[in-house]
């Protein structure tokens, strides 16, 4: 295996542990570790390493990070909203999943029907 594929994975498994260390001392401190952008950092890399730094397709993969952040940002809105109702957690994933799927889908759409 390439550090590119154990590299990603040992980075979840740490912030997964500060994040369960941190909340205890912040949850500001701990939700600040769960959003880090470490993921998109590495498949930065990633693709850039894959593709010897390829401008466009740079241009392309960041474009596509930028959007993906949208239905992300639409599943923890959805969270809050959930758990300021009282939803308890099994439907608040649910409910966020489903929000997410939208909102990926209709990026997926978009994109088809116009092309960005």
């Amino acid at each position: 295996m390439k550090s590119q594929d154990i590299l990603p994975v040992l980075a979840s498994i740490v912030v997964i542990v500060l994040v369960a260390v941190l909340e205890k001392q912040s949850k500001l401190v701990a939700a600040l570790t769960a959003t880090m952008p470490i993921g998109a950092s590495l498949a930065l890399w990633i693709v850039y390493s894959a593709n010897e730094g390829d401008l466009p397709t740079m241009q392309q993969f960041s474009l596509g990070l930028l959007l993906g952040i949208l239905p992300s940002v639409a599943f923890v809105i959805t969270a809050w909203l959930a758990f300021r109702a009282g939803l308890k957690l099994g439907s608040v994933m649910a409910l966020g999943v489903a929000v997410w799927g939208t909102g990926a889908a209709l990026i997926l759409l978009l994109r088809k029907l116009i092309g960005f």
